[in-house]
Order: structure tokens, then C-alpha cells, then sequence
């Protein structure tokens, strides 16, 4: 794309964009820190109950984690559950939770058709439900990434670095799920702009579990069926894990001018993103572990009286060829 402005927004503007988003995620990080940092929090002789769709992801995993962890810091009892990544155990466990009459329930992640009816179901029996990354009206509170942001700063970064226009193939298979629905319609909401931006069709569905041989599996297919160099520009996932295939497979094949794009911020990928020879071009890496904690501390917040806003944003962090370093080191990964 020529410097010129015709696609409503050039590429010198772009990049000017993408650093300043980059900044100000990264600036934001320690602030968030120490406005959560609240001593006089107590969940003494409370019981919290913890429901996790899956612990196999790196974000999944650190915010299971820190919630169990922050319940017995602030003197509470955790009942912590995990479905695995089965919907048919999930809806078993929030009917388990809810027949214990914890003092609150936390949902992590989730299809919001299947644990919608769990968690208003919680509600009425005067259980406090609060969640991350769950868009539900039945939630008093959900702790959660700018996922508008990051779907908007990730789009840009992408738009920016194939010149605003080329083919760009697209993992959405889990539009249910609002984290990832917020991020995918961002990206669209962009690539509005830039006509010469084109996602290819039939979008891939990613899948859980078995994503990163799935993802390989799928884009070795698009390349077959796109083998001349510059017939794909970008892959775009909305996390991190179909983006680790896809990468493996532009590696094997050899197609390394492809870049691709995810969100999350698991260690293997933040890896890639900072290797100068390979496509993982950038990665918005979330905070699991105070998504966890802030979660927790809305709790004793709510318990004690204290009026919650609907949603509370932890501050996510762009990773690029440039940035990934000094992200990892504030994530203290690597």
C-alpha cells in the first residue's frame, strides 16, 4: 500500500497506531498492580467456589491458579473444579457447586449458551456469580481484558504489516465464546477500511482440544490449495493456541513470508514472536493470573458491601518483533 490515503487511514498513521497501543497497554501494567493491591481484603470463613471450563491452556492455567491461591491469601476456603474442556462436565459441576451454597461462584471461560442457565440458576438461589472473559447478564461482575481493545490493536498491527492489503485466512471457531467474538469483530470493524484486505473463505474452525495439530493440519491445506508467494498475507486466530500450528506449518512448508496473529501471551508463542526468523508476527498477551486475583478480590469486595462496576479491565500487552522482549520481562516470562 502507497503512503497516501486512500485506504481512509495510511501506513505511516498505522504504525504510529500500533506503537502507541503498545505503549499504553505496557504502561498500564503496573498501575493495575498496585490499584488491586488491597491489604484490608478478607474471605475469612467464606466459601468460594471456583468452575473452570479447562486448565490446558497457558491463560486457563494461570488464572485457575491464582484464584485458588488468592482465596486462601485473603482467609477463604476454595472448592475449585475443572470440566476439562467437557461441556457435559461443566454443566455436572456448576449443579454441584450451586447444591453446595458456596458464598460465591466464579466462572472462567465458557460457551455462554452452556453455562448461562447454570449461572442464573446460581443467582436465584442467592448465590453471587462472578466471572472472566464471561459477557453473561447473570454475573455481578466480570474481571476481564479490553478485549475491544485488543481486538482493534491486533487488527491494526496486522492491517500495518501486510501494506492494508492481501488475503488473510481466519481461525473462528469459537464465535460463542465472547472474548473471542468481541476480538473477530473487531478485526472485521478494520478491515472494513482497507478493501484490498480480503479474508478468505470458508473461514477455518479451530477446535479444542488437539488445536495446534488441528491448526497445522488446516493450514497445510490453505497453502496447497494457495501456493504462490503472496497469495496468503496473514493468519489471524483469537488466541494464541491455532496460532502455534499455524506458524509450525508456514515453518515446514517453507512459506515464511506468511505472518500470523493470536492473542493470549502463552510462553511458547511470545517465543516465536521473538524469533527474527520466524512468522509470528504479533501476539497480545493477556495477564491470567491477575484476571484471577482481581476476580477473587471483586469478591471479598462485593462481600463486604462494596457496589462493583460491571466489568473490571486488566490491562493486555502488545507483543511485536520490537516489543516482545520488554513484554516478556514485564510478564516475567522467558
Amino acid at each position: 500500500m502507497t503512503d497516501d490515503n486512500t485506504s481512509g487511514v495510511n501506513r505511516r498513521n498505522l504504525l504510529k497506531l500500533t506503537a502507541v497501543a503498545g505503549v499504553v497497554a505496557g504502561s498500564g501494567l503496573l498501575s493495575a498492580r498496585t490499584a488491586t493491591a488491597e491489604d484490608g481484603l478478607s474471605l475469612k470463613g467464606k466459601r468460594i467456589g471456583i468452575s473452570a471450563t479447562g486448565t490446558d491452556h497457558f491463560f486457563d492455567l494461570q488464572a485457575y491458579n491464582a484464584q485458588i491461591e488468592e482465596v486462601k491469601r485473603l482467609g477463604g476456603e476454595p472448592i475449585a473444579v475443572d470440566a476439562g474442556r467437557n461441556d457435559g462436565k461443566l454443566v455436572s459441576q456448576l449443579q454441584t457447586l450451586i447444591a453446595q451454597k458456596p458464598d460465591a461462584i466464579v466462572q472462567l471461560l465458557g460457551t455462554l449458551s452452556v453455562i448461562d442457565p447454570w449461572l442464573k440458576r446460581a443467582r436465584e438461589a442467592d448465590i453471587p456469580v462472578f466471572t472472566i472473559d464471561v459477557g453473561s447478564v447473570n454475573s455481578i461482575n466480570n474481571s476481564t481484558s479490553d478485549n475491544w481493545g485488543i481486538g482493534k490493536d491486533l487488527a491494526l498491527q496486522l492491517v500495518s504489516d501486510i501494506g492494508g492489503e492481501g488475503n488473510i485466512v481466519v481461525f473462528n471457531g469459537f464465535y460463542g465464546v465472547t472474548p473471542c467474538a468481541i476480538r473477530y469483530d473487531q478485526l472485521v470493524n478494520v478491515t472494513k477500511y482497507f478493501p484490498k484486505v480480503q479474508i478468505v473463505q470458508p473461514e477455518l474452525r479451530d477446535v479444542i482440544p488437539n488445536t495446534v495439530q488441528d491448526a497445522f493440519t488446516q493450514i497445510t491445506a490453505i497453502l496447497a490449495k494457495y501456493p504462490e508467494k503472496g497469495s496468503i498475507k496473514a493468519i489471524w486466530s483469537a488466541w494464541d493456541i491455532p496460532q502455534l500450528g499455524a506458524t509450525q506449518a508456514l515453518t515446514a512448508a517453507g512459506r515464511t513470508e506468511i505472518r500470523t496473529y493470536g492473542v493470549d501471551g502463552s510462553p511458547e508463542v511470545l517465543q516465536l514472536v521473538a524469533d527474527p526468523n520466524s512468522p509470528a508476527a504479533a501476539d497480545v498477551a493477556q495477564q491470567p493470573a491477575e484476571l484471577g486475583r482481581v476476580a477473587i478480590q471483586n469478591v471479598a469486595r462485593h462481600l463486604a458491601g462494596e457496589t462493583l462496576p460491571r466489568e473490571t479491565y486488566v490491562p493486555a500487552l502488545l507483543a511485536n518483533k520490537q516489543t516482545v522482549g520488554e513484554v516478556s520481562k514485564k510478564l516475567g516470562i522467558g
